[in-house]
C-alpha cells in the first residue's frame, strides 16, 4: 500500500462524534478544499519519512481540535507546519483553515523538543482522527475502546510501511495500544497535566541531549 492508498483508507472512515480531517470540512474554520489540503499534507509527510528511512515513530492518543484536526499532521499545529518542512524535508505544507493561525500547547512541547533533538521522527496517534463531545466539535474527548479497535489497523499498517526500530508511546493510552508490539517501545509521560518536564527529560536522556534548566512548571490542562 502506498502513501496515497493509505490516505484513501483514512478518508473512508466515518463515525459519530468524530471529525475526520481527511474527509470532513468544518463550516466554521475550514477553507472549502480543507480535506484535500490536509490529505496532501499527510501524504507529503509519509513520503518524506519513508524516503529518508525514519526509524522511530512517536505515538500519542488522538488528534486535537487545535492541532491535527486543522493541519492533518499528527501532533502538529499550524504554528509548526514550517518545523515539519525543515525537519522532514517535505516541501511546503499548506494551511487548510481560514482566520488566525491557531496554536496547541502539546504541539509546542513536541516541536520544541524535536528541534533540540534534530532527528526526524514520524508522529502518529492511536486514534488518527479527532473525537469530540456530542454537539461540541471544538472539544477533545478520549476515543472509545470500539473506536480504537476499528482504527488500530492504521497504526499497524504504518509500522509495516515504515519498519521502525523504535516506538515512543506518549501517555498511557498509547502505552496500552503498543503493549504487544514486537518493536521496542519507550514509554513516556504525556506532556500535559504537569507532565511536560518529565516528558522532555525522559526523551532528552533517551536521545542523549542536554536539557536547559527550567523554572518550576505550573500544572496545565491541555490536549492529551
Amino acid at each position: 500500500m502506498s502513501a496515497n492508498e493509505f490516505i484513501c483508507e483514512l478518508q473512508s472512515f466515518s463515525s459519530e462524534r468524530v471529525f475526520n480531517p481527511y474527509r470532513n470540512v468544518c463550516p466554521n474554520c475550514d477553507l472549502s478544499d480543507a480535506a484535500v489540503t490536509r490529505s496532501r499534507n499527510l501524504v507529503s509527510v509519509l513520503e518524506a519519512v519513508h524516503a529518508s528511512g525514519v526509524d522511530t515513530i512517536w505515538v500519542a492518543r488522538d488528534l486535537g481540535y487545535r492541532g491535527g484536526r486543522r493541519t492533518g499532521v499528527p501532533l502538529t499545529d499550524e504554528v509548526h507546519l514550517n518545523s515539519v518542512e525543515r525537519l522532514l524535508g517535505t516541501g511546503s505544507l499548506a494551511r487548510a483553515t481560514q482566520g488566525d493561525v491557531v496554536a496547541e500547547r502539546t504541539a509546542a512541547v513536541i516541536w520544541k523538543l524535536l528541534g533540540r533533538i534534530g532527528s526526524p521522527v514520524m508522529l502518529w496517534n492511536v486514534f488518527p482522527f479527532h473525537p469530540h463531545d456530542e454537539g461540541k466539535p471544538m472539544t477533545n474527548r478520549c476515543h472509545t475502546a470500539k473506536e480504537r479497535e476499528l482504527t488500530l489497523p492504521f497504526l499497524w499498517y504504518l509500522i509495516e510501511f515504515l519498519r521502525p526500530k523504535q516506538l515512543v508511546a506518549i501517555g498511557r493510552d498509547a502505552q496500552a495500544a503498543l503493549e504487544d508490539s514486537p518493536i521496542p517501545v519507550i514509554n513516556v509521560r504525556h506532556p500535559s497535566y504537569g507532565g511536560q518536564r518529565e516528558f522532555s527529560e525522559t526523551l532528552a536522556q533517551f536521545y542523549g541531549i542536554d536539557m536547559p534548566s527550567a523554572p518550576k512548571q505550573e500544572t496545565m490542562s491541555f490536549f492529551v
